[in-house]
């Protein structure tokens, strides 16, 4: 019976979580990103964590550049994309490569979010929204503690 129970339980878990592992180029332990990371970078980037709002350095960056994942450095957002939305945190409306970025289902506090995770590292960034200015009609709403910004060369 414990043998029936035990497989039983094993084949529910694995179909809850479908079996599957999200593998990252970039992979590191939880003490390796601390070394690399402020303890806010850490916070928000590998615990999903957010900054307050109007408090992350880009929430209000008007220069010309691109927006790289604080953590493995790909590139994510262009300051062409970039809107102010009211919102206290950086704004845009489509990533600069769609693959450089994975959307995922994020149910926590009793919301329907979509997250928006690096794709080549799994960190938090923030949340994409529909209700973002046109062409897209999305607001990717991301924590500037993510995030690195490279000013473009005049």
């Amino acid at each position: 019976m414990k043998r029936i129970l035990m497989a039983a339980l094993t084949l529910s878990i694995a179909a809850c979580s479908n079996g599957q592992v999200k593998k990252y180029a970039v992979t590191k332990t939880d003490a390796e990103w601390r070394k690399q990371l402020t303890s806010e970078q850490f916070q928000v980037t590998r615990k999903k964590g957010t900054e307050n709002p109007y408090t992350g350095k880009y929430w209000d960056n008007h220069k010309e550049g691109q927006y790289n994942c604080v953590c493995c450095g790909q590139p994510l957002f262009s300051s062409a994309t970039k809107f102010d939305s009211g919102t206290g945190w950086p704004s845009f409306w489509q990533p600069l490569v769609k693959a450089n970025v994975e959307e995922v289902a994020d149910n926590s506090f009793g919301m329907e979010r979509t997250e928006v995770n690096c794709s080549r590292c799994g960190a938090h960034l923030g949340h994409v929204f529909e209700d973002g200015p046109k062409p897209t009609g999305l607001r990717y709403c991301m924590n500037s503690a993510s995030l690195v910004f490279v000013p473009k060369k005049n």
